[in-house]
């Protein structure tokens, strides 16, 4: 390998590091334009697809190395997986994510020529192809969209109720793209295209400023009170039969100091099934909530007998309604691979089993419709844990709901950023589904989200606490409740056709 190959790979895996500093909690928001850009050029001048292949790849193990390693605390901290064998899952997950970058780089580059206009359009679109992929393929796992870093306040954040966040990374990848044509233009002393490019820019930012004044949706109902609990019960503890007693007294001491007349507990806040919850403490919560005429919202375990042909009871990570109303549950229906489903089981499931010691790692979804549930006079979406990291299933839910409500428990990950990132996921989707979202954690983030995409209120991290708030429920639909992420996708479809069709074009 040459010293000036060495370096461009060095350059974007620091690049690549860098970009986790646009994202919470850092929140640098355009950081990620620029080292995109650097991507970019490096493989606007790649020699090969192997080159620009590899490039990429740097860039994605310093994204993913730096961005989304915490999950070796889940399983080996939490999980009990032997050191090793939890350096080398965590190493495998970050290289499987970083061929994304490296399969988009490749085939900008194999299908285009070297320093042209069309391999840089074919760059931005297949960056966002290869985004929308990786949270689609094997169940997905969509963290780290660059789309995410533009909240808050970016102008370009104002893409996002028309298109989703891959439209937000589409409009982030092109103005990258430019910035690395005006690299080039300079050098060239190529003027008409560095004034087209930064024109480009300009267009794309007054665009997003000029959406982001629009109100997609519209007040609905009176205002609610609303209390969102967070309980810290530390996840070394929280699975411990022994700790139940001071858990049932950690969350009736939260629910009496509550004033809401909705009030959400976040989820599994009771780790265990329903039916060992004892009558006295599923007693208390329905008074206390009943008593205000309003509803409460736990996070528990359910379970179902086997279906036919099949010995293994069903276990479904759940949500109960509790109060005034009737009683109603949201099962969560896109589990998280190896915490609460297994891949492959008949295969793998032995092996899982034997190093990972997670509660509950084989569960059964929910069903893929539910309603929203209806509590303390409105309608609520839910979502478990990282199911709010999947926009497009959300929008059902959302289309008949008012307000949006996360309930999951980050402690799995201890004191790392991906508490703080996927809050920012959270506000994303309130932002494209124009609804606020409510979100009550185990130890943080616990938050209130307004329909703009900004926190209006927090807790403390890792701290119990009540977080008391008023919520106004919206109604009406945002663009992308109606397309989802098909507009994006088919702008970058496009962006692509286009690219490579003009490099074919010239290459004639």
């Amino acid at each position: 390998m040459t010293t000036a190959r060495a370096l461009a790979l060095a350059m974007a895996a620091v690049a690549g590091v860098a970009t986790v500093v646009g994202f919470a909690p850092f929140g640098v928001a355009h950081l990620p334009i620029l080292t995109l850009s650097l991507l970019f050029a490096l493989w606007n001048g790649a020699s090969s697809p192997r080159a620009a292949a590899e490039t990429g790849f740097a860039f994605g193990l310093g994204l993913f190395g730096a961005g989304v390693s915490w999950v070796y605390i889940a399983l080996e901290t939490f999980g009990g997986m032997p050191t090793a064998i939890a350096i080398i899952a965590t190493a495998a997950m970050v290289a499987y994510l970083a061929l994304w970058p490296a399969i988009a780089g490749y085939v900008a580059v194999r299908f285009t020529q070297e320093r042209s206009v069309a391999r840089i359009v074919a760059a931005t679109a297949l960056w966002t192809l290869c985004e929308w992929l990786r949270g689609f393929l094997f169940t997905g796992m969509p963290w780290l969209s660059v789309g995410y870093a533009e909240l808050p306040g970016s102008l370009l954040a104002g893409y996002a109720p028309v298109g989703g966040v891959f439209l937000v990374s589409l409009t982030v990848a092109v103005i990258a793209a430019m910035i690395a044509l005006i690299y080039d233009a300079v050098v060239l002393g190529q003027r008409q295209r560095t004034v087209a490019a930064i024109a480009v820019c300009v267009a794309l930012y007054l665009g997003g400023g000029a959406l982001s004044r629009f109100e997609w949706t519209r007040p609905d109902g009176e205002p609610l009170a609303v209390s969102l609990l967070q309980g810290n019960v530390l996840q070394e503890v929280k699975f411990d039969p022994d700790f139940r007693e001071r858990t049932f007294d950690i969350y009736a001491r939260l629910v009496d100091q509550s004033r809401g007349r909705l009030i959400v507990l976040p989820e599994s806040a009771y780790p265990m099934f329903s039916d060992e919850v004892p009558d006295r403490v599923l007693l208390h919560l329905v008074r206390t909530a009943g008593a205000r005429g309003g509803d409460l919202l736990l996070g528990l375990f359910t379970a179902e007998a086997p279906l036919p042909g099949s010995e293994e009871p069903r276990y479904f990570n759940t949500v109960v309604t509790l109060g005034s109303g009737e009683l109603q549950l949201y099962r969560k229906r896109h589990l998280v691979p190896f915490g609460e489903m297994i891949p492959g089981k008949a295969v793998l499931g032995w092996l899982i089993r034997s190093v990972l010691a997670i509660p509950l790692a084989d569960q059964t979804p929910g069903a893929a419709t539910q309603p929203p549930l209806s509590v303390a006079g409105t309608r609520v979406a839910v979502n478990i844990c990282y199911e709010d990291a999947f926009g497009s299933e959300l929008i059902e839910g959302a289309r008949s709901a008012r307000i949006l409500v996360n309930v999951t428990n980050d402690a799995w990950y201890g004191h790392s950023i991906a508490a703080w990132q996927h809050n920012q996921i959270s506000a994303m989707r309130a932002l494209e589904l124009g609804r606020p979202m409510l979100r009550a954690t185990n130890t943080g983030i616990t938050s209130a989200i307004s329909p703009d995409g900004r926190v209006i209120a927090f807790l403390p991290w890792f701290t119990p606490g009540v977080l008391e708030v008023t919520v106004q429920g919206r109604t009406g639909a945002t663009p992308y409740q109606k397309a989802g992420d098909w507009l994006a996708l088919g702008l970058a479809l496009i962006l692509a056709g286009v690219s490579f069709w003009q490099a074919r074009k010239h290459a004639r």
